[in-house]
């Protein structure tokens, strides 16, 4: 094939399958506790470590790496003891994120906002045998604790009280996923950008969602249909040249739409199957005839 003749194509498509693999495989315990939306404020304070690599001439990758943990852990605690300023607090940690990336790019040596682009927006182009190598040790330490504590991970993400009760650690725990989280994020800057990361660890979760019901199936599903979308968005980008994160995007949405039309039908065959044999096999309530009190 044309495509793999060339090396930063391969280069390309194996960040892709990484990011397929690990964007889901966190964003399945996010969705379970209704963080959706903490992977897109994860990417936004890991411009300013984009930006400080520019400036400190060190890996904006690894740089991003710290920071975005840093920001994750931040965001974890205001979540524990924020309480009324919390919302306030977040949005001053990604705004100044945002602000800080910028600032920092444009004072670097030679830096401008065109550097950050391909970091906010995903470039093929720009990902370097560098990259390719901190994008698998991260990736290898994402699949290694969505899926070697997977079961941990989905109590706390379940039910916090309950985990606890247990004897897990829940807090732990937490911070473990928040720090897996900004991992995640900084792999899938390379092709997806960080402004549509977020995108890539939700909705092939929510797309799973439409046809399975048990977790490991989900997990599985949305991994696969992460890999997919990655995969073809970064063919889609290589021979239509068109942004790789934006079509990597639109693909998981085409897919989210397709599999919810698709799933309509058979969710509707389901309850009236269920309604049937409720009908056939009736339970029977019986009250309980209450004492009579003797005068």
């Amino acid at each position: 094939m044309e495509i793999l003749e060339y090396a930063f194509m391969q280069r390309a498509l194996l960040a892709a399958v990484l990011v397929g693999i690990t964007a889901p495989a966190v964003g399945i315990y996010l969705v379970q506790r209704r963080q959706a939306l903490m992977g897109d404020g994860i990417g936004h304070v890991a411009m300013t470590g984009v930006g400080l690599g520019f400036l400190l001439s060190t890996s904006p990758v690894w740089m991003a790496t710290a920071v975005a943990i840093i920001g994750a852990v931040v965001m974890e605690l205001i979540r524990w003891y924020g309480k009324t300023r919390g919302d306030i607090a977040l949005a001053m940690l990604f705004y100044g994120g945002m602000a800080g990336g910028v600032m920092f790019i444009n004072l670097a040596p030679g830096g401008s906002n065109a550097n950050l682009q391909s970091y906010l927006f995903g470039s093929l182009s720009t990902v370097s045998e560098e990259d390719v190598t901190a994008i698998c040790l991260l990736a290898a330490f994402v699949v290694l604790v969505t899926v070697g504590l997977r079961r941990q991970l989905f109590a706390v993400s379940q039910d916090e009280e309950f985990a606890r009760v247990t004897g897990l650690p829940v807090r732990a725990l937490n911070l473990l996923t928040a720090v897996t989280a900004a991992v995640t994020v900084t792999v899938a800057m390379r092709v997806v950008g960080l402004l549509l990361v977020s995108a890539l660890m939700v909705v092939p979760v929510a797309a799973a969602q439409q046809l399975t019901r048990s977790f490991a199936a989900t997990f599985a599903v949305s991994v696969a249909i992460g890999v997919a979308v990655t995969l073809g968005g970064t063919a889609t980008s290589y021979y239509q040249d068109v942004p790789p994160g934006a079509t990597i995007v639109l693909l998981t949405i085409g897919v989210f739409i397709a599999l919810t039309v698709l799933a309509t039908p058979l969710a509707r065959r389901r309850a009236r199957a269920a309604a049937a044999e409720a009908a056939a096999d009736p339970a029977e309530c019986t009250v309980p005839a209450q004492p009579v009190a003797k005068a």
